[in-house]
């Protein structure tokens, strides 16, 4: 993923620091959802509370490549989850993305609460895999505040649906 990203992030990166282009875009934000493990037993969903933060790098007026980190912690059957994705999107009017993402999320899973009772010894409670998954961005008109809604799965067993407001410097 590391490697990835730098082979993204270089280009834009140095073409950003020119005088004529536009300045990198850090963020940070709050973040609610429901996350779906896929497991097909009552109670496999529950709710994920968090924060994200990362950066998008503007290549060219219209186009973006950036790197975000996020961390929530939930309720039902995942205790926390945790992951980096790299982004690649475009800009839709004056405050506006549509955006695609991929990486890795790391899930810390409640196995009593999924098992109904206490596992076995030695059983681990946590999982990680490959994310992708997509979004949308709206600012709210001249304020560095934006909305946001996305949508990801992981290694297309679990579903996860986020919504947040970021603040943007």
């Amino acid at each position: 993923i590391g490697a990835a990203l730098s082979a993204i992030a270089l280009p834009a990166t140095a073409h950003a620091q020119s005088n004529d282009a536009p300045k990198i875009e850090p963020y940070v934000g709050a973040s609610i959802g429901i996350h779906d493990l896929g497991v097909g037993v009552p109670g496999d969903d529950g709710g994920i509370y968090g924060v994200v933060a990362g950066v998008d790098v503007p290549v060219g007026k219209t186009f973006f490549v950036g790197a975000e980190g996020n961390y929530h912690f939930g309720d039902g059957p995942i205790e926390n989850e945790y992951g980096i994705a790299a982004r690649v999107g475009a800009r839709v009017g004056k405050t506006g993305k549509i955006f695609v993402r991929g990486g890795y999320q790391e899930v810390e899973l409640d196995l009593v609460t999924i098992l109904g009772g206490n596992p076995p010894p030695g059983v681990d409670n946590s999982d990680g895999d490959y994310l992708v998954g997509a979004g949308v961005e709206f600012g709210l008109g001249d304020t560095p505040i934006s909305f946001r809604a996305g949508i990801d799965t992981i290694s297309f067993d679990s579903t996860r649906a986020t919504a947040g407001v970021l603040f943007k410097f």
